[in-house]
């Protein structure tokens, strides 16, 4: 007898039937309390979540000036970058080789992916400066010959630079992450060139870091040229970037290539990461002004004393509001978490899947003073038919949050949205004002792949 597998209530008897045989350890929301660091959630089958605002390789691959990806895989996993590179209106700067079932048995693999992007440079109207050529996981199950494969590719078409780039999945959960790997890859066509002490480059991130922020402030009025490729137009701009002799990072997926870049063209480099807590932003500005001659030191009382009045006016106007966090809002989304618990927010959950190294104390700081605070998994098969019809008005930060918690009160941000310090935070604040005054249509907002990119969706 057939039965109908779907429907509220037959996803609601299937979901208690679930937790019922389940230890605490393998549901999908536990209390900090409970929370294993740094993975709170036994991994296994996962579910994926309509919110697709952060970015993935196919946007990141975008940003670099006259570059062309090439993906060498299978149909199913070429239907969603291809889709990626159409639904943001690039599809002339993508082009993909299909690895059919007989393409893992023939011993021809690397000859396919040689004569494919040949076929394909051949056909396309211009050449581009750079070629991003993705490889996959099959190409590291079959033990490819990859460095002949770039070898041969490069001495066909010498005019161009060959990135070896990665989607391999399979690589999520150890070592560099396909993420890692290309910001480092984005940065590998820069090649040698004399340093200017009046120039420095922002590494990695996907959105431009605001011009009110501290750190830009402090370098452009001592004069200083701030690159990032975020806001590079064309190739050569992008290559002025080498000339730069000092990177920062401010995003922790992109601090591995900035450090690599640093190395090979033998410039300095700091780590300065979107910070909650006004000791490690001093901490970080200090920092900058010890490294670039003529900046000065801002009066960092006068910035927080911005921060605790815009602080004190949000908490006003929200209230004892719940709100609801999730870690694509923000890379620290646990200082974050304390940020707002400390001064008095109504912070009931935050959505996350692991945590961050270098939140270890703030993940100890939660467990110990707000250890009934529940934190849900993004990823946990279960989440499919968490509840997402809250009876009570709630305000999310992230689009992940937003859809779990079912609301249209919401923060419309991923990856930091290019927020930097104390002006970070006043900025964050002001979103949350908005979020509370305004209701969003969530639905249609968070399926756009790739917030802040263009999209025909």
């Amino acid at each position: 007898m057939l039965e109908m597998l779907h429907g509220k209530a037959k996803d609601e008897a299937w979901n208690n039937q679930v937790k019922e045989k389940l230890s605490p350890a393998l549901q999908e929301e536990v209390s900090f309390k409970d929370a294993a660091w740094p993975s709170p959630f036994v991994p296994g089958l996962e579910y994926n979540s309509p919110a697709h605002g952060p970015w993935n390789i196919v946007h990141m691959g975008m940003l670099l000036p006259g570059a062309h990806q090439i993906y060498v895989c299978g149909a199913n996993c070429n239907r969603g970058v291809i889709l990626t590179a159409a639904e943001m209106n690039a599809g002339d700067r993508f082009s993909f080789v299909e690895i059919k079932e007989e393409d893992l048995f023939n011993g021809q693999m690397e000859e396919l992916v040689i004569e494919g992007v040949s076929d394909i440079l051949h056909k396309l109207p211009e050449k581009p400066s750079v070629v991003l050529l993705f490889t996959v996981c099959v190409h590291h199950f079959m033990g490819c010959d990859l460095t002949y494969i770039y070898d041969t590719l490069r001495g066909r078409f010498p005019e161009q630079c060959f990135v070896d780039c990665y989607m391999d999945p399979i690589m999520q959960k150890e070592g560099l992450t396909p993420d890692q790997k290309l910001r480092a890859g984005l940065y590998k066509p820069l090649p040698m060139r004399e340093k200017n002490l009046k120039q420095i480059n922002i590494i990695g991130n996907d959105f431009p870091t605001r011009e009110e922020t501290e750190l830009k402030q402090i370098v452009k009025e001592a004069g200083y040229t701030v690159k990032d490729i975020t806001e590079c137009k064309t190739y050569d701009e992008y290559l002025s970037m080498a000339e730069s002799y000092l990177n920062i990072a401010c995003y922790p997926p992109a601090k591995y290539g900035a450090e690599q870049l640093s190395k090979r063209l033998g410039m300095k480099f700091l780590y300065l990461p979107f910070s909650f807590d006004y000791n490690e932003i001093d901490t970080q500005l200090k920092s900058l002004v010890k490294e670039m001659q003529g900046c000065e030191m801002p009066d960092t009382s006068l910035l927080q004393k911005r921060c605790e009045r815009m602080l004190k006016e949000t908490k006003k106007l929200v209230g004892n509001m719940p709100i609801t966090i999730d870690a694509t809002a923000v890379p620290r989304f646990l200082g974050l978490t304390k940020l707002l618990i400390t001064h008095g927010f109504s912070v009931v959950k935050v959505f996350a899947d692991g945590f961050l190294a270098e939140e270890k104390a703030d993940y100890l700081w939660l467990k110990k003073n707000a250890p009934d605070l529940k934190i849900g998994a993004t990823i946990h098969p279960n989440m499919r038919v968490y509840p997402r019809n809250s009876q009570e008005k709630v305000l999310a930060i992230g689009q992940k949050a937003a859809y779990f918690s079912g609301t249209e009160h919401f923060v419309n941000m991923v990856e930091g949205g290019g927020l930097h310090g104390y002006d970070g935070i006043c900025e964050l604040c002001l979103k949350i004002q908005e979020a509370y005054q305004t209701k969003k249509d969530t639905r249609d907002l968070i399926v756009r792949k790739g917030l802040g990119c263009e999209s025909c969706v």
